[in-house]
């Protein structure tokens, strides 16, 4: 891969605030189930992100996941892809972000 690649990718992901984004993805996720589409959606209508591409919400709901925060309970089919997604939701003992 392109040296000029790697930093860029770099550079974005340093420049990304997680926690201020884990903050906005639990607001969304509330009490729901729902697949990181659908949050990405949500977070799109309340003018959190700027559209409602998945993975704005999918590497930080991986992240979530692995601290405890979150959890898989399911799958189902995306209405907006047609692929079969994850459904997460709250843990009912949540760690601290």
């Amino acid at each position: 891969m392109d040296i000029i690649t790697l930093e860029n990718r770099r550079e974005s992901y340093d420049s990304l605030d997680k926690q201020k984004r884990y903050i906005q993805i639990l607001e969304v996720l509330g009490k729901n189930k729902m697949t990181a589409k659908e949050i990405a959606v949500e977070m799109f209508k309340r003018g959190m992100i700027p559209n409602s591409e998945r993975n704005f919400t999918a590497p930080r709901l991986t992240e979530l996941s692995y601290e405890g925060i979150v959890e898989p309970i399911g799958k189902k089919k995306c209405e907006y892809t047609g692929k079969t997604v994850s459904i997460f939701q709250l843990r009912s003992e949540k760690n601290g972000i």
